[in-house]
Protein backbone atom coordinates (compact mmCIF):
# COMPACT_ATOMS: atom_id res chain seq x y z
CA UNK A 1 0.00 0.00 0.00
CA UNK A 2 1.28 3.54 -0.38
CA UNK A 3 1.17 6.19 1.41
CA UNK A 4 1.43 9.76 1.86
CA UNK A 5 1.96 13.24 4.18
CA UNK A 6 -1.45 14.67 3.31
CA UNK A 7 0.52 17.80 5.31
CA UNK A 8 2.84 18.22 2.53
CA UNK A 9 0.46 18.08 -0.10
CA UNK A 10 -2.91 19.50 1.72
CA UNK A 11 -3.31 22.82 2.63
CA UNK A 12 -3.99 22.78 6.40
CA UNK A 13 -7.58 23.14 6.37
CA UNK A 14 -7.74 20.09 4.11
CA UNK A 15 -5.38 17.94 5.54
CA UNK A 16 -7.84 16.36 8.58
CA UNK A 17 -10.89 15.86 5.52
CA UNK A 18 -11.40 12.01 4.49
CA UNK A 19 -9.76 11.02 1.22
CA UNK A 20 -13.46 11.55 -0.59
CA UNK A 21 -13.68 15.04 0.51
CA UNK A 22 -10.47 15.94 -0.63
CA UNK A 23 -10.86 14.02 -3.87
CA UNK A 24 -14.24 16.35 -4.51
CA UNK A 25 -12.35 19.50 -3.20
CA UNK A 26 -11.37 22.46 -5.60
CA UNK A 27 -7.81 22.36 -6.53
CA UNK A 28 -6.96 24.92 -4.22
CA UNK A 29 -6.46 22.15 -1.47
CA UNK A 30 -3.33 21.42 -2.81
CA UNK A 31 -0.63 22.67 -1.33
CA UNK A 32 0.99 25.75 -3.63
CA UNK A 33 -2.35 25.95 -5.90
CA UNK A 34 -4.22 28.98 -5.96
CA UNK A 35 -7.70 30.16 -6.06
CA UNK A 36 -6.65 31.36 -9.60
CA UNK A 37 -4.73 28.44 -10.35
CA UNK A 38 -7.75 26.86 -10.16
CA UNK A 39 -10.09 29.54 -12.05
CA UNK A 40 -7.13 29.30 -14.82
CA UNK A 41 -7.44 25.32 -15.05
CA UNK A 42 -10.85 25.62 -15.23
CA UNK A 43 -10.99 27.65 -17.94
CA UNK A 44 -8.62 25.13 -19.95
CA UNK A 45 -9.30 22.33 -19.12
CA UNK A 46 -12.93 22.42 -17.56
CA UNK A 47 -10.90 20.98 -14.33
CA UNK A 48 -12.73 22.24 -10.86
CA UNK A 49 -11.63 18.99 -8.51
CA UNK A 50 -8.51 17.24 -6.86
CA UNK A 51 -10.19 14.13 -8.56
CA UNK A 52 -10.82 16.15 -11.86
CA UNK A 53 -7.19 17.22 -11.98
CA UNK A 54 -5.66 13.33 -10.96
CA UNK A 55 -8.17 12.61 -14.02
CA UNK A 56 -6.61 14.89 -16.93
CA UNK A 57 -5.59 13.33 -19.41
CA UNK A 58 -2.74 15.54 -20.07
CA UNK A 59 -1.52 15.12 -16.58
CA UNK A 60 -2.13 11.54 -17.21
CA UNK A 61 -0.03 11.70 -20.39
CA UNK A 62 3.07 13.54 -18.63
CA UNK A 63 3.04 11.02 -15.72
CA UNK A 64 3.31 8.52 -18.72
CA UNK A 65 6.43 9.83 -20.13
CA UNK A 66 8.00 10.60 -16.60
CA UNK A 67 7.62 6.77 -16.17
CA UNK A 68 9.22 5.78 -19.43
CA UNK A 69 11.86 8.18 -18.83
CA UNK A 70 12.95 6.61 -15.30
CA UNK A 71 12.42 3.44 -16.47
CA UNK A 72 15.51 3.82 -19.05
Amino acid sequence: MTSIDLDKVLDKAWADKSLQKVLAAPVAALKGVSDRDGELLQEAFGVKTVADLADLKYVRWAQALAALEAAE
